[in-house]
């Protein structure tokens, strides 16, 4: 990146968030992180550390007045933070659904209504949305999250059409299985029906919620699989390269793509996602072969 930019991150104290934040800075860009409660980011000249709920509409326009105060404009959104939710449809209560819908659906949405009227005013800027490929298909027992990332996935890509004649481009972060620990700390748990007990040992080696620590995996399960709480994911891509990923990402002008794809496991999980979807379709005779 040739000129500084200033970018805004969310949920920036941990994993993804966190890697994403120090990549900035080693780029020479400036950086306002948000998190939620204390945090153990360094000291930087060119950071700025805010508290922030995203689930705040009001708390998400301030932060970025805030932002524009220190350092001039926000260039580069990235919408990180969010949790998961493990709970069958039948487990899951109001309380969760609406919590999960407001960080990891709404809060994208107010932070890009946040940023995109000074965007709009440079005649340029870039909204990176962190999502998964469990925004391509499902998997039992994360609907509620599936659902959220597919909402952000839905607006985000609209979105994308709506501000390209502004200059702002709009990226949806696909990412694979990663190495931090989404899975304890970013993972919530609905209160278990025994009824899908055994669904849940199917998938995770055990029935019990959250499991625990030397709960083996008897599965290969897909990228939204978790390990025990509290601990990083066993394999998958680290949260350094993924950042860098994004980083050069954005910095090409010439990279179009709306849906950027990270780690080595992500693009077959996308291609067998999608064609579970199209083989579904085509059980409809009309449907184009």
């Amino acid at each position: 990146m040739s000129t500084p930019q200033t970018w805004l991150i969310t949920g920036a104290n941990r994993g993804l968030g966190r890697a994403i934040t120090l990549a900035a800075l080693g780029a020479g860009q400036s950086v306002v992180a948000t998190v939620r409660g204390e945090h153990s980011l360094p000291e930087h000249k060119q950071l700025l550390v805010l508290p922030l709920d995203v689930r705040d509409r009001s708390g998400a326009f301030r932060a970025v007045e805030q932002a524009s105060a220190r350092f001039g404009s926000v260039d580069v959104l990235v919408n990180n933070a969010g949790y998961g939710l493990i709970g069958a449809a039948e487990e899951v209560s109001e309380q969760e659904a609406r919590d999960i819908i407001d960080a990891d659906l709404l809060g994208p949405l107010w932070l890009s209504q946040a940023v995109l009227p000074g965007m709009r005013a440079k005649g340029a800027g870039h909204i990176v949305q962190i999502s998964t490929v469990g925004a391509v298909g499902t998997m039992p027992t994360l609907g509620l999250y599936n659902a959220a990332k597919w909402g952000l996935e839905g607006f985000s890509e609209a979105m994308a059409a709506e501000v390209a004649g502004f200059g702002i481009r709009v990226t949806i972060v696909e990412p694979g299985e990663l190495r931090t620990d989404w899975a304890g700390g970013s993972m919530r748990f609905s209160e278990p029906l025994t009824y899908y007990d055994e669904l849940r040992t199917s998938l995770f080696g055990t029935p019990v919620v959250p499991w625990p620590s030397s709960a083996p995996t008897e599965t290969d399960p897909p990228a939204d699989r978790s390990a025990p709480a509290g601990e990083p994911e066993p394999g998958g891509t680290s949260p350094e390269d993924a950042a860098a990923a994004i980083i050069s990402h954005v910095a090409d002008p010439n990279d179009a793509r709306l849906r950027l794809l990270i780690g080595e496991d992500a693009p077959a999980q996308a291609h067998a996602a999608l064609n579970l979807r199209l083989s579904d379709y085509g059980r409809d005779p009309r449907f184009p072969r």
